[in-house]
């Protein structure tokens, strides 16, 4: 397979950070704004409201690649927290305690953190317009 897909690595990578980015920043426009879903607003000036807003535009900079490996390191810092706080003391195990997605989100922002926007970014056009003028 890594000879049939391998060449595409780096657009599968770039399609991966910009899905995660948009999703996650759904969560935090659903606690901000309500929207999607309908629910009201979470305050912000509390804990959520700063997820909210690490999510929103956490997400947004993830999706674009614009200062991705910060954004990155910082949502996935906030998903080990969420985990720790809201899912591990109900039990022990993510299936078990609903914590999957946030253990999911800490590894991804975490390898993307890592790894950095990689193509299809505003990252990697600013790398370009830098190494041009130099």
């Amino acid at each position: 397979m890594e000879g049939i897909l391998g060449k595409y690595a780096p657009y599968f990578y770039a399609i991966l950070r910009i899905a995660a980015g948009l999703m996650f920043a759904m969560h935090g426009s659903q606690k901000l704004l309500g929207f999607p879903g309908g629910k009201d607003p979470m305050p912000l000036f509390s804990l959520m409201g700063l997820a909210g807003v690490v999510e929103l535009v956490g997400g947004l900079l993830i999706a674009i690649g614009l200062f991705a490996s910060i954004a990155a390191f910082i949502a996935s810092g906030q998903m080990l927290v969420a985990y720790f706080m809201a899912h591990a003391p109900n039990h022990p195990l993510p299936l078990l305690n609903q914590g999957e997605l946030a253990l999911l989100y800490f590894f991804l922002f975490l390898y993307i953190a890592a790894q950095g926007a990689g193509v299809w970014s505003v990252d990697a056009t600013r790398r370009k317009h830098v190494g041009a003028l130099r």
